[in-house]
């Protein structure tokens, strides 16, 4: 087991959170005169519970694990930016991720004034392990691995992702956003065995809250007190919080199902096309498709009402276009477009 508080920055090890009187008094109260808050009910004129206990309670019979393990932020972005807050020192400590993947990782360290050094994916986007750990230093405290990646569309194998975590001194963030859609799960079974692994997921995506703003780090309970205590208190407020426990409770598993059959369709039609070089395999709700000439072909969309990513510019993705996966009208629409430029070339 390994000692993450060697890892976290001493300033935050000594820190004294806020806290509420609420925090500070358990036991059942009638008489709120604590917060200064407007005392006419309207249903929004209490703060938010800061600790998400109810939907935490919800999340966890969800996600199957303990709702201390639970960590509710503000997208996953707040996640981000709160490990780099805790565990990385501005001008001193370096985190790690792969390359292409996820571009907030790199926002979030700038922000924070802190160096990330990206290491390029190997061969059809694998996990480079060895070169990881090449990169790293003593100062190294982070590792950003998203799986599946974005915008490859692949999943890195369990057993990579935790011989890396055994064989580093360093936190592990293992960003599983598109986990919903991907044959391989949840690497969660894992967190009892190992402190320095923290987990993202999200609801913008499989749950379709995406203008909720709700991500989720899953974590060791250490963890995810240091993240509750350097979080703003009411980071989630009320309305986000009861219409995330009303479609947590509906469910989207046929939906999930329905992106899963549309992702091969749609990839077996593009596959099919001339100017479709290839498309890469995915195990998220989107394709990375490489083209003939990308920005002509993301131009011709957008002509046709269409938008999708334009990866052009990204390292190892050159020529390629990265398309979600939409409702089947949508998708016709997408393929529509694509047969009609096709038709327009002269080969």
């Amino acid at each position: 087991m390994k000692d993450i508080e060697k890892l976290v920055r001493d300033n935050i090890l000594s820190l004294k959170p806020y806290s509420t009187a609420r925090d500070e008094y358990q036991g059942e109260l009638g008489v709120f005169l604590d917060a200064n808050e407007n005392p006419y009910a309207n249903g929004y004129n209490r703060y938010p519970d800061p600790h998400q206990r109810a939907l935490k309670a919800l999340l966890s019979q969800v996600k199957g694990i303990a709702s201390e393990n639970i960590f509710v932020g503000n997208g996953s972005d707040e996640a981000i930016d709160l490990v780099l807050r805790i565990f990385c020192e501005p001008r001193l400590d370096n985190a790690i991720a792969i390359a292409p993947s996820y571009g907030m990782y790199k926002v979030a360290a700038q922000i924070n004034d802190v160096e990330l050094r990206e290491v390029l994916l190997g061969e059809d986007f694998s996990l480079p392990t060895e070169q990881i750990k090449a990169a790293m230093d003593s100062h190294t405290k982070l590792i950003f691995l998203c799986s599946p990646n974005n915008p490859t569309g692949n999943a890195f194998c369990h057993e990579q992702l935790l011989d890396l975590v055994e064989s580093v001194d360093a936190m592990v963030v293992v960003d599983e956003a598109y986990v919903d859609f991907s044959e391989q799960g949840s690497l969660k079974y894992a967190l009892p065995d190992h402190p320095n692994l923290i987990l993202l997921q999200t609801m913008s995506k499989a749950w379709g809250l995406a203008a909720l703003r709700m991500g989720l780090a899953l974590a060791s309970e250490r963890v995810v007190e240091l993240m509750s205590e350097v979080k703003y208190p009411y980071n989630i407020n009320l309305a986000t919080m009861q219409i995330a426990q009303e479609f947590i409770q509906k469910g989207v598993a046929e939906q999930v199902a329905q992106i899963k059959r549309e992702r091969e369709r749609v990839a077996q039609a593009l596959a099919g096309m001339r100017v479709i070089e290839k498309v890469y395999p995915s195990q998220a709700n989107f394709l990375l498709i490489k083209v003939e000439d990308a920005d002509r072909i993301y131009r011709h969309l957008i002509g046709d009402g269409i938008i999708v990513r334009n990866r052009n510019g990204v390292v190892m993705c050159e020529g390629c276009l990265r398309v979600t996966i939409g409702t089947e009208e949508e998708n016709n629409k997408l393929l529509e477009s694509m047969q009609r430029y096709e038709e327009s070339l002269v080969y």
